[in-house]
C-alpha cells in the first residue's frame, strides 16, 4: 500500500466542510483503501489526513487526475494555508 499524510491548518469554523468536501468522491476513487481526518484535541483548527492506496500506482494516478485536482481547489480555500505532505510506502496496517 501507498499514501500520503497532510498537515492541515483549517480557517476557523471550516473543519466540517472539509470533511464533508473530502468524503464526496470517497467510492469513486480507485485504489483507495481509506481515507481518515483527524482533528486535534488541543487546537481543532489543526487537522490531520491519512490516505491509503492499493498502489503507489493508483496514488499518483488520482493525485494527476483532474477530479482530484478539482477537490483540492475546493476544500484549500478553507484553509489557512497549503498542506504539508507526507508521501511514502504503508508498511504496516492493521485493523483490530
Amino acid at each position: 500500500m501507498y499514501g500520503t499524510i497532510g498537515k492541515l491548518r483549517a480557517l476557523p469554523g471550516k473543519q466540517a466542510e472539509i470533511g464533508a468536501i473530502l468524503g464526496t468522491r470517497a467510492g469513486e476513487i480507485p485504489g483507495l483503501r481509506f481515507e481518515y481526518l483527524f482533528q486535534s484535541d488541543a487546537d481543532p483548527q489543526n487537522l490531520t489526513l491519512v490516505v491509503g492506496f492499493d498502489s503507489e500506482a493508483a496514488y499518483h494516478a488520482n493525485a494527476s487526475s483532474q477530479s482530484q485536482h478539482d477537490s483540492y481547489l475546493a476544500w484549500r480555500e478553507l484553509l489557512e494555508a497549503d498542506p504539508e505532505w507526507s508521501d511514502g510506502e504503508i508498511v504496516q496496517s492493521r485493523t483490530i
